[in-house]
């Protein structure tokens, strides 16, 4: 995920004005010439954040500065051969990013890399998702409902009805048995217009078309799962890793060859999330040039600081969101969650920035600012994703309003009134789903997999014909690599403690998909819900496990030593997780096995 230009360019180079060295007195002392100066840093104690009428005011460094103490500016004179001063915005650039960022794409080679990783491992997640896509020539689980759906947004746009137990009939082709009727659906549109698109890709009547979409998303987000990895470790490395992480995981591979709305859901959300760490990059060196420029041009900086202008990133994220949420109401916790995640960040720039009113700044000048654009760009992408309901008449509750007048939201007009008691309808469907189903699990099980959904489940006739043994079966079970989820779950504690003790933004950044796609279904346990949710939340899953490796593997300055020791560890623990995966992946992808093979991989009594 590349970063388009944010229109920054590096300083002039001149000496940064006089005053760089917090001089005492309201006037500053007169510059020294710069043939003969030049900045170092000196820790001094901390001091309260803002601006005095410094030049530069005194505040904590960046994490990346390897020192919690605060750093002051001052001038000394270099040797003849020494290096010329940063600029004011190189030096803010430091601070707001860090040298590992800026370094991430400073060469060609660095750029080209970060890359060739990533799509390296994307082409081999499309290879183990797409290898025989049309397995099995059947609708599998709650394809039932959504692949049905999609071919009658195909074929008429809207979701219309179909006979009972028409499953059969379908499976062989005979795809135009629905009815003129509107179907009453749960979820908003987008996931059915999703999958509707595939039926453009392939034949109809062909399993891999019914799935085509889906697997192009799941493959997808392999790609930008490890480009967002890799900026926002900045390490090439990490991101690589992740993105190996994903390709490879149960839960990733299930739900890439099954046309359901939840991989659409987490296709979304991780683009929003990906377009915020680059809108957050994009801003801060857009604040470091523009807080450079005041710099420069009057010594000191405004009370809130610079206006950041349009921030496209966010707008993206925004429509990502949207998307999101008209494809399963549950992206609503995604869009809260990230929201507040980029005004944080807005926020803490500014503070390092040395904005003497860095709090209100941030949460009226950039957050105000935010909401304004991204509430109505989800709220409009929301509603239009509706069309198709409001442009055909046999649409479910279409015409409700004008069979019940009187009642309802009476002001609205008769379409909206009756698309308000459709949302009503679906809401009270969500809260009071309370049927047993054989494979419902608790959200607390759900982050160490410990009742996965099976998806499919077939005796094969012909067993010894089939696979060579007495017994032989097909299964789908959602499940993800277990070492992963494991791995992951151990990983939770040690990010809250680097997010508490040492306030490190990613350590917020890889839980916050925990955050909105785990912890509110904690709300709901009274209802029928299931592990395979999970699936929105597993690229954050991914990233915590990611976080935790770079724990092990260490700073990129650390003894080579200790470095070879974490690559040996790390190399260790991906191999292990590779061979898991190979191991599970005939009961991930529904190829026909031993049934004696299929009991050896039920490692849990949960699990079956």
């Amino acid at each position: 995920m590349g970063t388009p230009s944010s229109g920054s360019s590096a300083a002039s180079g001149n000496t940064p004005p006089s005053g760089i060295s917090a001089p005492s007195g309201n006037a500053p002392p007169p510059a020294p010439s710069p043939a003969s100066t030049v900045p170092a840093a000196s820790p001094v104690p901390p001091a309260s954040p803002g601006v005095s009428g410094d030049l530069w005011p005194s505040f904590p460094p960046s994490p990346d500065a390897g020192t919690q103490e605060t750093e002051r500016i001052i001038l000394t004179a270099p040797p003849e051969d020494d290096v010329p001063p940063p600029s004011p915005e190189e030096h803010l650039l430091r601070r707001l990013l860090g040298e590992r960022a800026l370094r991430l794409d400073a060469t060609i080679r660095a750029r080209i890399w970060g890359w060739i990783g990533p799509l390296l491992v994307t082409a081999f997640a499309g290879y183990v998702r797409f290898l025989d896509l049309g397995r099995p020539q059947e609708l599998v689980f709650d394809e039932t409902y959504y692949v049905k759906q999609g071919y009658t947004y195909f074929r008429v746009g809207y979701d219309a009805n179909w006979p009972d137990e028409y499953n059969p009939e379908f499976e062989s082709g005979l795809l135009d048995g629905f009815l003129p009727t509107g179907d009453y659906v749960v979820h908003p549109p987008i996931g059915k217009w999703v999958i509707a698109l595939g039926f453009h890709l392939g034949e109809p009547a062909n399993a891999a078309t019914w799935r085509i979409t889906t697997a192009i998303l799941g493959t997808l987000a392999v790609l930008m799962l490890a480009r967002s990895a890799r900026r926002l470790f900045a390490s090439t490395t990490l991101g690589v890793i992740a993105g190996l992480l994903f390709a490879v995981d149960g839960m990733a591979i299930v739900h890439s060859r099954t046309a359901l709305l939840d991989n659409t859901l987490m296709f979304f959300v991780l683009a929003a999330f990906g377009a915020l760490l680059l809108d957050r990059e994009q801003a801060r060196r857009r604040l470091a040039r523009r807080c450079a420029a005041q710099l420069e041009a009057s010594g000191e900086l405004s009370r809130w600081g610079p206006s950041l202008g349009i921030r496209w990133w966010r707008i993206v994220a925004a429509l990502a969101l949207g998307l999101a949420v008209s494809t399963k109401w549950s992206g609503l916790y995604f869009f809260a969650v990230f929201a507040l995640m980029s005004v944080l960040w807005d926020v803490t720039a500014r503070r390092r920035a040395g904005v003497e009113g860095w709090f209100r700044a941030g949460i009226l000048k950039d957050g105000a600012l935010a909401a304004a654009v991204m509430v109505p760009v989800v709220l409009v992408t929301y509603l239009a994703s509706w069309t198709g309901w409001f442009r055909n008449e046999a649409t479910y509750g279409r015409h409700w309003a004008a069979d019940h007048p009187g009642e309802g939201v009476t002001w609205l007009p008769e379409a909206w009134r009756s698309w308000w008691k459709y949302h009503l309808d679906m809401w009270d469907f969500h809260n009071n789903l309370t049927s047993d189903h054989s494979y419902e699990a608790h959200p607390l099980g759900w982050i160490m997999q410990i009742r996965p959904t099976s998806f499919l489940w077939n005796e094969v006739p012909d067993p010894v014909e089939a696979c060579g043994w007495d017994k032989c079966v097909q299964a789908v079970l959602a499940i993800g690599n277990p070492l992963i989820w494991w791995g992951a779950a151990i990983a939770i504690p040690v990010a809250l403690f680097f997010l508490v003790a040492k306030r490190d933004w990613r350590a917020f950044a890889v839980l916050s998909g925990y955050v909105a796609g785990w912890v509110p279904w904690l709300a709901y346990s009274h209802r029928t819900i299931f592990t395979f949710y999970a699936i929105v939340f597993t690229p954050w899953v991914i990233l915590t496990l990611t976080y935790a490796i770079s724990k092990v593997l260490g700073p990129p300055d650390a003894p080579t030593r200790r470095r070879d020791r974490g690559f040996f560890w790390v190399g260790l623990f991906l191999l292990a997780v590779v061979a898991v995966s190979v191991f599970f992946y005939p009961i991930w992808t529904a190829q026909v096995v031993p049934y004696r093979f299929w009991q050896v991989h039920m490692w849990l009594p949960s699990w079956v």
